[in-house]
């Protein structure tokens, strides 16, 4: 299983309201590594769309920068994951933010042209907010583990520099 903390929560903004308040308490560290791979899985696959519908330079780009960006990470969280033995757990939040990705893969899906591009980076944008403010308020002081909290502290340094790229692109599009 590939776990990816950076990403955690990535999904967020798929959603009006935060599947993190379904939790009670703060998420566990197994808790944590799975919504991070839950969250990974969904920014490459939301990527792969881009690359494959987009006909806009730029637009394409930025997809290409965010899946090779987000399978790196992969590829350290679960080379970490394996070296702590930790076993992600199933939840709650997990469950949410996969099923409100596939709704708005569906609806990013029916559009083409301009109407993608614009769409997908906004998403893009908003995504990337969620994302810094559930690194910063839940997931980094929530896990405990200091390997599992320094990839996460790095993992939020890479994605203000996404939430950067995409306003930039999505200054572009207008």
């Amino acid at each position: 299983m590939t776990m990816r903390p950076t990403a955690a929560l990535a999904a967020l903004f798929f959603v009006s309201t935060s599947p993190l308040a379904l939790a009670a308490e703060k998420p566990t560290d197994p808790q944590i590594a799975h919504i991070a791979y839950t969250a990974g899985t969904i920014d490459i696959e939301t990527a792969k769309l881009a690359i494959e519908k987009s006909k806009n330079k730029e637009v394409v780009d930025f997809a290409k920068d965010m899946e090779r960006d987000h399978e790196a990470v992969n590829k350290q969280a679960l080379d970490l994951v394996k070296k702590l033995k930790v076993t992600p757990e199933n939840n709650d939040t997990s469950k949410a933010l996969a099923k409100a990705a596939k709704e708005e893969r569906a609806k990013l899906a029916k559009l083409n042209g301009a109407a993608f591009d614009k769409a997908y980076i906004d998403n893009e944008v908003a995504y990337h907010k969620q994302v810094d403010g559930a690194l910063e308020t839940l997931l980094i002081p929530s896990a405990n583990n200091a390997e599992l909290k320094s990839l996460l502290e790095t993992g939020l340094k890479i994605f203000q520099g996404h939430e950067q790229h995409a306003e930039h692109v999505a200054g572009m599009l207008k």
